[in-house]
């Protein structure tokens, strides 16, 4: 049986006369944390979006396969049963439930009460603040703080495939740390996690392999560490 987790092939999106994507393959094994990076307008969330069907309507060509399974068709509510889940870019908190509910939710699909809570403790320790603020509405969190729900509720859902679009973004240097601190021990854990990112150095840093999107296509991909040392991505992305 193949490792694969996610092949994505020949895939093209297209609004109206724009050509978001423009024909690209990528591959998630399984245990990997693989970086899609790229500059704003690249057709990073654009690749996400067709992966768990939430565009708006558009054409969209190519094959989408998760475990070994092809998702043209699937309800994006389904895919969490399938054990897929996404952070969406701007997190995507219920805004009037409490961070209890909200971890509660992450859980819908499963009826192990002893294990969500164990869940939920578990990411009260990870994140303390939650803990903290246990009772609050999510809506009334810091951007940070929202971010920290997002990816807890999304980890309660126990996804052998996690996508996580722009989790940095906006977000205080000290948060940023304690995000990709997360980000890599989940790694570590065992998920498999899509990672799309514009901090391209802290995202290749903590991935395995990367791939570089720019207008829609893939330019280049490889070994994340090598590609630190590319000359091409440090003058492109690193800022060096």
């Amino acid at each position: 049986m193949s490792d694969n987790v996610l092949k994505v092939s020949g895939l093209k999106v297209a609004y109206g006369g724009i050509k978001a994507v423009k024909g690209i393959d990528l591959e998630v094994n399984k245990g990997e944390l693989i970086a899609l990076i790229g500059a704003n307008g690249a057709g990073k969330t654009t690749t996400l979006k067709a992966i768990t069907g939430t565009l708006p309507p558009c054409q969209v060509e190519g094959t989408v396969n998760y475990m070994g399974e092809s998702l043209k068709g699937s309800k994006s509510f389904h895919l969490v049963e399938k054990k897929l889940a996404m952070v969406p870019e701007g997190r995507g908190v219920f805004t009037r439930m409490s961070i209890q509910e909200n971890l509660m939710m992450g859980a819908y699909t499963r009826d192990d009460k002893a294990g969500i809570d164990a869940d939920i403790a578990k990411w009260f320790d990870v994140f303390p603040r939650l803990k903290e603020r246990a009772a609050q509405m999510a809506g009334t969190l810091s951007g940070g703080e929202q971010q920290m729900l997002a990816m807890a509720r999304a980890l309660m859902s126990h996804p052998n495939l996690l996508l996580l679009d722009e989790p940095s973004m906006g977000l205080s240097p000290i948060m940023v740390e304690k995000i990709f601190e997360v980000i890599r021990n989940v790694s570590k854990e065992g998920i498999t996690v899509l990672l799309v990112e514009q901090n391209a150095k802290l995202a290749l840093q903590a991935a395995h392999r990367g791939y570089v999107m720019d207008s829609g296509l893939i330019t280049m991909t490889g070994n994340a560490r090598d590609m630190l040392d590319d000359p091409r991505v440090k003058a492109a992305y690193l800022g060096e």
